[in-house]
């Protein structure tokens, strides 16, 4: 498989979100157990959700909301380049894992919600106490907790040779398999950020957040 490049992820948050649904999500993990020394994580994007990078600020983007439109030392990484990891804490226990899109200096970033597990399986499965295959990945959380996903991998470029956790080509999945809403969680955000239609998933896929 090829890894995405920094181009790739050089354009819209609201044109990479859906861009990226089918593409696979790479995580390599130290192992004594393993006899190469690693072993790999991975999945398959079926959700995701659109952040920011418009021309008017999204209040619904930590980047747009915090200090005025400015970076501030949490959100800096989202004002790019592109292709770097956002990780964020929230709600006092779970890790999200963000892309960064578009522009530098532009604050935007693409919410990965959920993946179809394809590598590590059983090792997902340690780490979300021993879940049913379809509740490994259903949601931003869940993933980053399957995934081995946190703090130290904030600011991770995912375009690097040596990486630990990268994205891989995958034929893009067609339009008329694509469905578009709201996105989910943003409590108090105002209108008309808070029905912004910028949540994509592949249609009837079981591994969607519910």
């Amino acid at each position: 498989m090829t890894r995405l490049e920094q181009p790739f992820y050089a354009r819209k948050a609201q044109t990479l979100a859906p861009a990226l649904l089918g593409k696979i999500v790479v995580r390599r993990l130290e192992s004594a157990h393993s006899e190469n020394g690693y072993v790999y994580l991975s999945g398959i994007i079926v959700e995701t959700e659109a952040y920011g990078d418009v021309a008017e600020r999204d209040l619904a983007c930590h980047g747009d909301r915090a200090n005025g439109g400015q970076p501030t030392p949490r959100t800096q990484i989202m004002f790019g380049p592109a292709g770097f990891a956002y990780v964020y804490f929230t709600y006092g226990m779970h890790w999200m894992f963000n892309v960064v899109t578009g522009e530098t200096g532009r604050a935007g970033a693409v919410l990965l919600r959920a993946l179809q597990p394809v590598m590590g399986v059983e090792e997902m499965r340690l780490r979300r106490n021993g879940r049913i295959l379809t509740e490994l990945t259903n949601g931003p959380a869940k993933l980053a907790q399957a995934l081995a996903i946190d703090q130290s991998l904030n600011g991770a470029n995912l375009c690097a040779a040596d990486g630990v956790i990268w994205i891989e080509d995958a034929p893009p999945i067609p339009t008329e398999h694509i469905a578009v809403g709201p996105r989910i969680g943003l409590g108090k955000t105002p209108e008309p950020w808070l029905s912004m239609p910028w949540r994509y998933w592949i249609k009837d896929n079981s591994f969607v957040s519910k």
